[in-house]
């Protein structure tokens, strides 16, 4: 049951994301040239309402504390979210995006993909050697969290409930793409959705 779940769930993602845009390289990157906010505005409001729903469910005991995985801190996964945002701007792409795209026939992605695998691969080929700089060390803690979270062990770095934290950075996510303008720069763009090629 949880493969069908998954698969359900995937499939509503995937259809979710190639509806808003998300699968057309050009909304990306018109999104990262600050031209068309129409993507960053719907990303903002799918993360603003997950993490509201999320943390008032623990709030109010709908969602299981022993859910919540916390991902440690180290200086290599911010050099991969700076490589990530590097690969995002140039090829057009996030690895979900992109998977979905080339769902879609966008034959673009599957080179995305390609590369994407092969980049993984180096990564498994040379992480013995990654270890030895440091940079998958733990830093400000580790698995930390920002405030304390009910049901849960992990330390934090401040005395504040980390379901007020959520809830509010939530609300302010939402807020943000409320007051969010269509565009910062350029010229107003249409958003006509590319060929599939």
């Amino acid at each position: 049951m949880e493969i069908v779940l998954a698969i359900a769930i995937g499939g509503a993602f995937g259809f979710v994301l190639d509806r808003v845009g998300a699968t057309n390289p050009g909304y990306i990157i018109r999104m990262l040239n600050l031209s068309d906010l129409h993507l960053m505005k719907t990303i903002l409001s799918g993360i603003g309402t997950a993490s509201i729903l999320m943390f008032a469910g623990l709030l109010v005991g709908l969602v299981d504390p022993g859910h919540v995985s916390i991902k440690a801190a180290y200086l290599g996964v911010f050099i991969g979210g700076l490589l990530l945002g590097v690969g995002f701007a140039v090829a057009g792409y996030c690895p979900g995006t992109g998977l979905t795209a080339a769902a879609t026939g966008r034959w673009d992605a599957l080179w995305f993909i390609l590369g994407g695998l092969l980049g993984a691969a180096a990564y498994m080929l040379s992480f013995a050697w990654v270890e030895t700089t440091g940079i998958l060390e733990n830093i400000a803690g580790g698995k930390t969290t920002l405030g304390p979270i009910a049901g849960t062990d992990y330390p934090s770095l401040i005395g504040v409930p980390g379901e007020w934290i959520g809830l509010a950075a939530g609300l302010a996510f939402l807020a943000i793409a409320w007051l969010l303008p269509d565009r910062l720069t350029g010229a107003s763009t249409p958003t006509v959705r590319a060929p599939v090629e």
